[in-house]
C-alpha cells in the first residue's frame, strides 16, 4: 500500500503542477481502470456531441435549480477546492461511485472541499424535478445539488459521460478530471493535494474506507459479459423478437425459440419508441439472455402515482437466492417509480441465464438493461 500510494504521489506531483491544458483535452478517453488495475469494460457516454458554451465555474449561475444549498456561484467558491460530479440518478455506473463522492464531501468539508453534484438527465424522466428531489433524498444525496436539465453546465464544462468529476483548484482552474468508474485512491489525493495548496491543514492522508451494499456496490467485473443495452430503437442492439421492431407502432411481438448470449426479445403487446418500450395490454414479457452478476432494470410506470405488478424468473424458475433487492425470492414486485430497479443478484458461479419479467398490469415502460 505505501509503495502504491507513494507511485501515485509522484505522478500527483507531475499531474496537478503540470498546466490546466494538460487535463481539459479532447475527451475521447481510453476507458477506465479500477483502483485494483482491472480494466473497466464500459462507459457511459452521452450520444450527444459537446459544443463549449461559457466558462466551467461560471455555468452554475445558469442552472436550472439547487438542491441542498442556494446557488453557488463562481465567485461565492473563490478560495474553495471544488469538486464536480456529473451525474443521472439511473446510472448504475454514478451509483457505485457515490459511496466515495458521499464519503469525500464529508472527510474535507471542514478543509475547504465543496463537492457539487451536477444532474444531467439522460432520459426525459430525469428532467422532473419531483423526480430528481426523491431521488436525492432516497440515495442519501447531502451535498450541493445543480439541477443541469437542459445540459448548458454539461456542455461548458465540454462533458460527454456519466459520472465525471472535475477538479477545480481554489484559483477556480480545473486541475484533473476523471471518467467513469475506479481510481478511488487516486482521486482522493488529488483532492489532498489540492487543499493542501489552498493552505488547508490536518489533511488525514488515509483514504476513505466505504462499505458499499445494494446498488452501490463495486461490480462483479471478471465476471461481466454483458453490457449496458438500451430499449428505445434510437439505441437499441441485439432485438431478436422474429419480424424486428415497428417504431412507434403497437404490435403483438412474440419470443423466439432461443436467445443467444446478450439478445433481448419481446412478448406481448408493446410500443416501441425511441428511448422506451411502452406495454399495451397485461401479461407482457421481456427477455434478456446475459451474463452477469447482477442485473437491472431501468423502469416505470407510464402514468405518474400509479403501480404496475411484475414477475421475474431466471432460466424458467423463481430467483430464490438470486433474487435483487427489488424482487423477492418468489420473483415479486412491483413498479411505482420511475428509477433504475435491481432485479438479479446472482451468487457463484456466474453463467449465461435467461431472464424474463412479466407485467402483470399495463401501463409499464423500460429504457434500459444494465449489469454488474
Amino acid at each position: 500500500m505505501k509503495t502504491n500510494r507513494l507511485l501515485v504521489a509522484a505522478v500527483l506531483a507531475a499531474a496537478i503542477g503540470a498546466p490546466i491544458a494538460a487535463f481539459v483535452k479532447e475527451l475521447n478517453v481510453p476507458q477506465p481502470t479500477t483502483s485494483s488495475g482491472i480494466r473497466v469494460p464500459f462507459l457511459h457516454a452521452s450520444p450527444d456531441a459537446p459544443v463549449a458554451s461559457q466558462s466551467e465555474l461560471g455555468s452554475l449561475a445558469r442552472a436550472d435549480e439547487w438542491l441542498n444549498s442556494p446557488p453557488l456561484t463562481a465567485q461565492a467558491l473563490r478560495e474553495k477546492v471544488v469538486l464536480i460530479d456529473f451525474w443521472t440518478y439511473t446510472c448504475i455506473n454514478w451509483l457505485r461511485t457515490l459511496p466515495y463522492v458521499r464519503a469525500w464531501a464529508d472527510k474535507y468539508r471542514d478543509q475547504g472541499l465543496v463537492v457539487i453534484g451536477v444532474h444531467a438527465p439522460e432520459f426525459g424522466f430525469e428532467k422532473d424535478l419531483n423526480n430528481v428531489r426523491r431521488a436525492v433524498k432516497d440515495l442519501g444525496v447531502d451535498y450541493p445539488v445543480a439541477v443541469d436539465s437542459e445540459h448548458v453546465v454539461w456542455r461548458a464544462f465540454r462533458n460527454q459521460y456519466w459520472p465525471a468529476l472535475y477538479f477545480i483548484d481554489a484559483q477556480g482552474r480545473v486541475r484533473h478530471h476523471h471518467f467513469g468508474e475506479g481510481s478511488y485512491e487516486q482521486s482522493e489525493m488529488i483532492i489532498q493535494e489540492l487543499l493542501a495548496e489552498a493552505g488547508a491543514s490536518g489533511i488525514e492522508r488515509e483514504p476513505v474506507a466505504v462499505n458499499a451494499k445494494g446498488l452501490e456496490a463495486a461490480a462483479d467485473w471478471r465476471n461481466l459479459k454483458s453490457g449496458e443495452n438500451y430499449l428505445g430503437y434510437a439505441r437499441t442492439q441485439n432485438f431478436a423478437s422474429p419480424g424486428g421492431a415497428a417504431p412507434d407502432k403497437p404490435r403483438t411481438y412474440e419470443l423466439p425459440a432461443r436467445l443467444r448470449l446478450n439478445e433481448w426479445a419481446l412478448s406481448g403487446d408493446w410500443t416501441v419508441k425511441n428511448e422506451a418500450i411502452a406495454l399495451n395490454k397485461p401479461n407482457g414479457r421481456i427477455a434478456y439472455r446475459f451474463h452477469a452478476r447482477d442485473l437491472h432494470l431501468v423502469m416505470g410506470p407510464a402514468a405518474p402515482g400509479t403501480t404496475v405488478r411484475f414477475r421475474v424468473l431466471i432460466d424458467g424458475q423463481p430467483p430464490g437466492a438470486a433474487h435483487g433487492i427489488d424482487v423477492d425470492a418468489q420473483g415479486n414486485g412491483s413498479v411505482t417509480g420511475q428509477r433504475l430497479h435491481q432485479l438479479v443478484r446472482q451468487p457463484a458461479p456466474i453463467a449465461d441465464r435467461q431472464f424474463e419479467i412479466e407485467f402483470l398490469d399495463s401501463g409499464a415502460e423500460a429504457f434500459a438493461f444494465t449489469f454488474g
